[in-house]
């Protein structure tokens, strides 16, 4: 069977900089996989290769056999990281999933009923209907990161890739989003993420893959997760303690407190 994702030795960059050479990576049909490394390592330039928006500079970028920048945008759910977006922008939740609609080629500057009535029911799904009408910016951050989430599913995409989706929000809305994705990861759905969250990833996640500037290691995370492959990957020691299939993964530098009054 072909990977849903496959990238065959590319390399890819901005300019004069190369951000990763030669990379190969595969990612399955139905795969809930992650990605985690260091700021600053490509993980994002990665997405946005797979995406079909970062031109490669050589190799070659297949979605389900397809170049990357041939497939139809309807195809690929996207999710970006919330911080890049402008919550001052007059638009309701509701305003936002129907953006979603937007990579269709679309005759008609507005929604039809069956589009409405689609989105009620993805935003029911999902557990944002009650604040459909509200200013996105009056959400809390759960219902942000749903709302985006349901703008990525409007179109039934075969694919969703999300960037940091459990950056800035609270740990118990890191847990609820990881477990929403799961749920959709277990009706087929082929998701691929990026995230700093270690021990998120060691609880949910059943596929990681450590990055880079390339691929340090992939595979389950009770087999990746060691000190010696988070070393590599982040350039510092790791502490990793485990207690049965529970991870607290956290970096060795102790902090230095100041005591002086």
């Amino acid at each position: 069977m072909n990977p849903a994702i496959n990238l065959i030795d590319v390399t890819a960059g901005y300019d004069s900089t190369i951000v990763f050479t030669h990379l190969s990576l595969k990612i399955h049909a139905g795969q809930f996989a992650g990605i985690v490394g260091p700021t600053g390592c490509g993980k994002t330039t990665l997405l946005k290769t797979i995406l079909g928006v970062q031109p490669v500079l050589s190799g070659e970028v297949l979605l389900n056999t397809q170049p990357a920048n041939s497939v139809p945008g309807k195809k690929i759910g996207y999710v970006p990281q919330l911080e890049s977006v402008d919550w001052s922008f007059p638009v309701t939740v509701e305003e936002v999933i129907l953006m979603g609609l937007y990579t269709n080629k679309r005759s008609l500057p507005w929604q039809s009923r069956e589009e409405r009535e689609q989105v009620h029911e993805l935003a029911e799904k999902l557990g944002i209907y009650n604040c459909l009408r509200q200013h996105i910016a009056h959400t809390s951050g759960g219902q942000r990161q749903r709302a985006f989430l349901a703008r990525a599913l409007i179109n039934n995409p075969q694919f969703l890739v999300l960037d940091e989706p459990t950056s800035g929000v609270d740990i118990r809305t890191q847990h609820e989003v990881l477990h929403l994705l799961g749920d959709i990861n277990s009706q087929g759905m082929t998701i691929l993420l990026t995230t700093h969250d270690l021990n998120a990833v060691a609880s949910h996640l059943p596929w990681v893959i450590c990055f880079n500037n390339g691929v340090v290691a992939e595979g389950r995370p009770c087999d990746i997760f060691t000190n010696e492959i988070l070393a590599k990957t982040y350039g510092s020691e790791i502490v990793i303690i485990k207690h049965g299939e529970y991870y607290l993964i956290a970096n060795s530098t102790p902090l230095k407190l100041n005591h002086n009054p």
